[in-house]
């Protein structure tokens, strides 16, 4: 039978040092600036020296860029369903809580990171589908009681929402980011004020689901 001594000297062993975790931390929150400014091709050096760790410690972490690069996006998930959990918490107002989602979607800059899923690695990885599917039953829990609520018009879906969010927060043509960055959230908060209900128009098609998002388009 094995000792408590031994269980506890395992136990230690498992546990990832408080050191090593912030160094993942700042691994992922480097990545996530630099694959916004450059794309996800930036050398995986100058991620680390960002970081300001050696590059065995990033791989020590992340053996290779698309076990990095899904990190990231999980990472910025988690923190936008995060977000809109925690304003429901605050203020139980429904839409006071989608609208803080849609602002800390933008600020993580979900239009450049959410691209990768589509062309860097398998967007069907177990840790990417679970972290997609929380955000999406989070923000639709959100929208259903904002639509229950009689605040959020009910002709719009999750997948309307994250279309808008990604086109809001992604800079035109021709334009440096730094100089757009102090529109967006204007911008976005135009488009908050058009979700309320009562709606003053009717949307032509039907509301946009993330299963549509999800289809191929027609060849």
């Amino acid at each position: 039978m094995e000792s408590s001594t031994a269980t506890a000297v395992r136990r230690k062993v498992a546990r990832p040092r408080a050191d090593a975790l912030r160094n993942r931390e700042r691994i992922v929150t480097a990545a996530r600036e630099m694959f916004v400014e450059f794309g996800p091709e930036v050398p995986l050096d100058e991620i680390a020296r960002r970081a300001g760790v050696g590059n065995a410690t990033l791989y020590r972490n992340f053996p290779d860029r698309d076990a990095l690069v899904r990190e990231v996006v999980c990472s910025v998930m988690d923190r936008t369903a995060l977000a809109a959990e925690v304003a429901l918490t605050e203020t139980g107002d429904a839409f006071e809580a989608l609208s803080r989602f849609v602002h800390t979607s933008a600020d993580e800059r979900v239009s450049a990171l959410c691209p990768m899923v589509q062309s860097t690695f398998d967007k069907h990885h177990p840790d990417l589908e679970a972290a997609r599917e929380r955000l999406e039953e989070q923000v639709e829990g959100i929208m259903q009681r904002a639509r229950d609520a009689g605040q959020l018009r009910p002709d719009v879906g999750v997948g309307d929402l994250m279309i808008a969010v990604s086109q809001l927060s992604r800079p035109p043509a021709g334009t440096q980011c730094a100089g757009v960055d102090r529109f967006l959230h204007r911008h976005l908060q135009l488009f908050l004020d058009g979700l309320r209900a009562p709606a003053r128009s009717e949307l032509p098609g039907t509301p946009v689901t993330v299963e549509d998002l999800r289809r191929p388009c027609p060849s």
